[in-house]
């Protein structure tokens, strides 16, 4: 661990390691957001602001502001392409051209690079997969989520542990249905909202009054806005966004089950109540495309060992199936979801 000490913790206090680990959530939706925050923790709300401010700096923060919730808001899909190793980087170039395209890594795998698609429709989503199928050549496996059983990406870093959520409990798991066809059915204050503020919110003391600006709306509506979404999960949650490969969880396994049909729901919501399982859903098997996976976990880790060991466990006892462990070897983009088409689903 003498990397993590040396570097990203250097400097942090107690108040620093509050704010990264204790507000990933569940910041005020209140207009002077940083003052509850600082009469929280003891310190004036410039102090809590520009601690903000420095931790984002130095990389540790993502971002300030909201995690949007992909399926909820449009049509989204996890894709997968194989590409030959002598045109990777043009496969991936094309790709990476699009901008409903957020998340793009290399896996260790057959199907090697893994790509998310957030489009404003499904239709929209489909014509983008079908476009790069005949740009790049190559077949694309589609994935749309089906079932969410369990996603938390919220997890305390500031600490030894070998993997994520090793000093958290149990969580809570529950079949959610998600459905390809959805749309968000936003008014146009809160489909400008979301593109204002996809990229997160301005580190200001009144940051809803500055996005209030930029959209034309007042605050109290934009507030109001920003409640009615994250209650109907439009907006997962509010807060600061850490960065995992810069607070040392770089280890980062997706692993794919072939659990029964009539198993699937049982075993998904059993598996994503674990602790160390920070992301769990059922995705599609395409058996005409080699691919008899239906269950998807990640595991998020310092070290390819400790992940490695959780793994087994998560096999030995609660996924007894055949499965496959497909580590993220590159990141190629990571953005938030683009959502410009919510305002006009034709425009490009």
């Amino acid at each position: 661990m003498s990397a993590l000490e040396d570097d990203w913790r250097t400097d942090l206090d107690e108040i620093d390691a509050a704010l990264v680990d204790e507000y990933q959530s569940g910041f005020p939706v209140v207009e002077r957001p940083f003052r509850v925050v600082g009469d929280d923790l003891g310190i004036s709300e410039a102090e809590a602001l520009e601690r903000v401010r420095r931790l984002r700096e130095r990389g540790i923060f993502r971002r300030f502001g909201a995690v949007l919730n992909p399926p909820v808001i449009g049509s989204s899909t996890l894709a997968a392409v194989s590409a030959p190793d002598e045109r990777f980087d043009e496969v991936a170039e094309i790709i990476n051209g699009y901008r409903q395209v957020n998340h793009n890594y290399r896996r260790d795998h057959e199907w090697n690079m893994w790509f998310v698609v957030t489009a404003a429709s499904r239709d929209k989503r489909d014509a983008i997969l079908a476009e790069i199928e005949e740009r790049t050549g190559l077949s694309v496996l589609d994935l749309p989520m089906l079932t969410d059983y369990y996603i938390d990406l919220e997890f305390p870093v500031v600490n030894d542990d070998a993997f994520a959520r090793e000093s958290v409990a149990a969580t809570d798991a529950s079949a959610t249905r998600i459905s390809e066809e959805a749309v968000g059915d936003l008014s146009e204050l809160e489909a400008n909202l979301l593109v204002e503020i996809q990229d997160g919110f301005p580190l200001s003391a009144r940051p809803y009054a500055d996005v209030a600006a930029a959209i034309d709306a007042d605050t109290a509506e934009v507030i109001d806005a920003v409640e009615r979404l994250l209650a109907d999960g439009c907006i997962k949650r509010i807060g600061c966004v850490v960065n995992h490969v810069v607070t040392g969880f770089d280890a980062n396994c997706m692993v794919v089950w072939d659990v029964p049909d009539d198993e699937l729901d049982e075993r998904g919501q059993s598996a994503g109540e674990l602790p160390y399982v920070t992301l769990c859903y059922h995705r599609p098997r395409r058996p005409e495309q080699d691919w008899e996976y239906n269950l998807f976990t990640m595991i998020h880790g310092r070290e390819s060992d400790a992940v490695d060991a959780k793994v087994d466990e998560l096999a030995a006892e609660h996924l007894p199936f055949e499965h496959e462990r497909l580590y993220s070897t590159e990141t190629l983009k990571q953005t938030g979801a683009r959502y410009d088409e919510l305002v006009s689903a034709g425009s490009e």
